[in-house]
């Protein structure tokens, strides 16, 4: 007969950051266990509150099933040494052996050694302890005398307490000195005592009763659920937020949202500072009013089932989140006294990169490229505003304000540019030149915004290239990916019509001299330092790098994931870069997305197919380009003149459609070629006992691949 097993690791405050993780491994750690010892069970549940993980195997096996284990051995007529040994690696005696014959007129020996199931209680207990030993978690400690050895268990916080039941029967196990009882803890204010537990069956609800939740997705309901309702009684609308939602419901046990106020005059502080402040510092929902402006309202999340309805709880927060408000508002002020022209000088004493200078550097790396992004028309911004907004976009790096809250940086700087004068394009530009982000993240379209944006990421992808820091697997310390992808969404979703090759070879001037000044300058220290004279100082420049090559194929392949993901075939987007020379991502992304829309019809099916069996032909015979003219002295027959005059047509209207870039009319030239070259195949013998007539057919297959080619390497398309 089958029953449940229940299994609580009761510990101090698991952080809430990995309790969901922590609530997985368990269940994966103990259900590879159980399969690894043959013991059979229906399901595994796992749950997690901020002290404890509980596992709940439903169905276990009242044992492992027995298994039967046969093993060869010699000969019968082996030596007797051979034989005992044997015996006593199976622990049979030689009468248990059984002798079979080989086929040969030989007799082996072989034992059948028959293991008997193990109860489940047994296999339950050496789970339990090769869980608890071998418990992956990002961080964890070690507690008390034992900790001396670094032999002791190690455990995210202090083990406290072992549930483990087997239907009503305690399963003994001790771990680091905690022996396993049935005995818990509830809420650690509404039922600090001892709740003793009678199986899986009444565990979650004896546990309720005494204020403690087990089930996390059921805190957050309670969460989302509570905090909408107080926020609409308020006559507010709560700003939903997943992941403050599982930190809260990680905090608590018995979880009850409350609404507070603070005072209204802290709305002159932008609302992304105050909304930052009370997720970050308190873990406070925020909510917006009727007109969708940011409420002075917040709800926090109790703990525990206030005699007074939560009213002295509401007042605390209250008080601790205006103290938290009033350090922002102190920050947002003595911020906006100094202009951001008068920060940039800070910018020279922060380093970016060893080898790459200062922030300072970058900045104008990034301001002299912005520049040139716009009085090239590569981007229809005011030369001046871009490089105006590139100049200050960094300043906000040294304001009080982002050094609170890293995540403001440029979002502060557009508020104090604006607020101190500068012209909207360029404190928009300040806000939004980090966009995009993500891939979810929202694309820049104001035009200085863009080019300051552009200039940024290019910078960043030419510098770490530069130096050899590009990824490598899975590793991308510099998040280069990240910017290489904001690269392709500005120029794609803008239609910029960049070269990539002509900016990067333009950035990888600007980058030279900032790793010569940032070389010059480390070793003028090391020099100074070992009391060698600075001017005697020489630095070797390397040869010149090829970041060039390197950064369009880094390009490349990230446009081949974001197309990828975006339903774009990915043999059609080879197809497109084999041709090579190609750096204008919007022409090359219109070039493969009127090839999709071409290789889907049945022309294009027919073509591909004729096109295959052309190269085939061509690569079988192997024949060379130019080897033999295609002098047409014989008289062609019907088929064959067809398709040359086909070819004499469809070539130019190809090329001419591709320098129009009409990507879809150079399609339709190829496509007029789809019958003529069936009929070329059906009625005409390309391996011609005529030697001229072969080679001229030949080559006529030859014009067929050349004139596909010239659109996309058709070869690298399937099927």
């Amino acid at each position: 007969m089958s029953e449940d097993f229940l299994l609580e690791l009761r510990s101090e405050e698991i952080p809430a950051r990995m309790q969901e993780k922590a609530r997985a491994d368990l269940a994966s750690l103990f259900e590879a266990r159980l399969k690894a010892l043959n013991l059979p069970f229906s399901a595994i549940e796992s749950y997690a509150t901020p002290r404890r993980l509980v596992l709940i195997v439903r169905g276990v096996a009242e044992m492992t099933a027995a298994a039967s284990e046969e093993r060869k051995g010699p000969r019968a007529d082996a030596p007797a040494q051979a034989i005992e040994g044997f015996l006593r690696s199976t622990g049979l005696t030689r009468e248990e052996l059984v002798e079979r014959d080989d086929g040969k007129g030989n007799k082996i020996l072989f034992a059948v050694i028959d293991r008997p199931g193990i109860v489940a209680g047994s296999v339950l207990a050496s789970a339990i302890s090769h869980v608890i030993t071998a418990f992956p978690w990002p961080k964890s400690m070690r507690w008390g005398a034992a900790s001396e050895s670094t032999e002791s268990l190690r455990w995210v916080r202090p083990l406290q307490g072992i549930i483990a039941l087997l239907g009503d029967k305690l399963v003994p196990v001790e771990v680091a000195g905690v022996k396993s009882a049935s005995v818990t803890v509830g809420h650690r204010f509404h039922h600090p005592g001892g709740i003793t537990i009678g199986s899986a069956a009444d565990y979650i609800e004896k546990l309720r009763a005494c204020h403690v939740i087990v089930d996390g997705a059921e805190r957050r309901a309670i969460i989302a659920v509570g905090a909408k309702l107080a926020a609409q009684k308020a006559g507010l609308t709560l700003i939903e937020d997943e992941g403050l939602l599982y930190e809260n419901a990680g905090l608590t046990e018995w979880p009850m949202p409350l609404l507070g106020r603070f005072d209204p005059a802290f709305l002159d502080v932008p609302p992304e500072v105050i909304q930052l402040t009370a997720r970050v510092n308190q873990k406070y929902f925020v909510c917006r009013d009727g007109a969708g402006r940011l409420a002075n309202a917040f709800v926090c999340v109790a703990n525990i089932d206030a005699a007074d309805g939560g009213a002295k709880i509401v007042e605390g927060n209250q008080k601790v989140l205006a103290a938290r408000l009033s350090d922002a508002r102190f920050f947002y002020e003595t911020d906006r006294k100094i202009r951001l022209e008068d920060l940039t000088p800070k910018l020279g004493k922060i380093v970016f990169h060893e080898k790459l200078g200062t922030v300072a550097d970058k900045v104008d790396r990034v301001a002299k490229l912005a520049r040139w992004l716009a009085e090239e028309g590569v981007v229809k911004a005011d030369p001046d505003q871009a490089e105006r907004a590139a100049r200050l976009a960094k300043a906000d790096l040294v304001t009080g304000m982002v050094g609170e809250f890293p995540e403001l940086q440029g979002l502060m700087g557009g508020y104090y540019a604006a607020a101190q004068g500068e012209p909207a394009a360029v404190a928009e530009a300040i806000r939004d030149h980090y966009k995009p982000v993500g891939q979810g993240d929202e694309v820049p379209t104001a035009p200085v915004t863009v080019a300051v944006s552009l200039a940024d990421k290019l910078d960043t992808l030419a510098s770490f290239f530069y130096i050899d820091e590009k990824p490598t697997g899975s590793r991308d310390p510099f998040a280069l990916r990240r910017a290489a992808l904001g690269v392709i969404r500005l120029v794609t979703e803008e239609a910029l019509r960049l070269n990539l090759l002509l900016v990067v070879k333009k950035l990888e001037q600007y980058v030279e001299l900032s790793v010569e000044k940032a070389e010059g300058e480390r070793i003028s220290k090391l020099k100074a330092a070992a009391g060698v004279d600075p001017e005697t100082l020489v630095i070797t420049v390397g040869p010149a790098s090829q970041i060039a090559a390197e950064l369009l194929d880094f390009f490349a392949d990230r446009l081949k994931v974001q197309q990828k993901e975006a339903g774009v075939r990915h043999d059609l987007i080879d197809a497109v870069f084999a041709l090579g020379g190609e750096d204008d991502l919007v022409r090359l992304l219109a070039r493969v997305k009127a090839l999709q829309s071409f290789v889907t019809s049945e022309d294009g099916r027919n073509l591909l197919a004729g096109y295959k069996r052309a190269a085939n032909i061509l690569k079988k015979e192997n024949w060379v380009p130019g080897e033999v003219a295609d002098t047409g002295i014989y008289e062609a027959e019907p088929a064959e003149a067809d398709l040359r005059a086909a070819l004499d047509a469809a070539e130019p209207a190809a090329q001419g459609a591709i320098d129009a870039e009409d990507f879809e009319g150079a399609m339709a030239a190829l496509a007029s070629l789809r019958a003529p070259i069936d009929r070329f195949f059906d009625d005409v013998t390309v391996n011609d006992s005529d030697e001229q007539k072969r080679n001229a057919r030949l080559a006529l297959l030859a014009r067929i691949r050349d004139a596909v080619n010239n659109v996309a390497d058709f070869s690298r398309i399937e099927g």
